[in-house]
């Protein structure tokens, strides 16, 4: 009878590990899967977007407000100066193109407050992590984008996805223009959008790196 016993929980143990061991390697199958449309969709969002970076000379109060000065000065630049029909490689070469007016516009909204800080502009790739913009999330990985260095640039970025636009109307509230959400949705496949539309509250935190 002992010996039945111990049998059949031994039975049972290797029952109980059997299934732990499965559904174990169904999860890791399950992860890799998940990564690998991750890597997908990141890559193709990269080739559908071009971010923009504003670093700021220091973390002073004055330095970061000029840095939301340039940054008003170059986005309303890029309104008025880029042709419309642009997708996010021809908004990446005529950026390149315009480096040095974009160094200039800085340039001379730092001087109309005040400031003689150089302006360095650069359309590069950097890696950005994981950033949420209004409803939208952006998976991490290498970006193209444009990137304005004031001074030292040793404070706090401000950053945005330059195009489609979908640099923010309300930071507070967190709105972002409807028209830039359209051009990015009509680029992406149904599943990608919905994959970077946020599900989780926002949280202000992407606002610095």
């Amino acid at each position: 009878m002992y010996r039945l016993f111990i049998k059949r929980n031994a039975e049972k143990l290797i029952f109980v590990f059997a299934v732990a061991a499965a559904s174990l390697a169904a999860g890791v199958v399950f992860c890799h899967m998940r990564v690998d449309e991750q890597l997908r969709l990141q890559r193709h969002l990269a080739d559908e977007v071009l971010r923009f970076h504003v670093i700021a000379n220091s973390d002073s109060d004055r330095d970061q407000e000029l840095k939301l000065k340039v940054r008003d000065a170059v986005l309303d630049y890029f309104a008025e100066e880029m042709p419309e029909s642009a997708d996010a490689s021809q908004a990446a070469s005529w950026a390149r193109e315009h480096t040095d007016e974009i160094e200039t516009v800085s340039r001379d909204v730092l001087a109309s407050s005040g400031s003689d800080d150089v302006v360095n502009a650069a359309v590069t790739t950097c890696f950005f992590p994981d950033r949420t913009y209004g409803d939208l999330t952006f998976p991490a990985g290498n970006y193209e984008a444009l990137r304005v260095e004031i001074g030292e640039a040793e404070g706090h970025n401000w950053w945005c996805v330059l195009y489609p636009n979908l640099c923010f109307l309300d930071s507070t509230n967190a709105v972002v223009p409807d028209e830039g959400k359209k051009k990015l949705k009509n680029v992406l496949t149904e599943e990608e959008y919905s994959s970077i539309t946020a599900e989780s509250e926002f949280r202000i935190g992407w606002f610095f790196w």
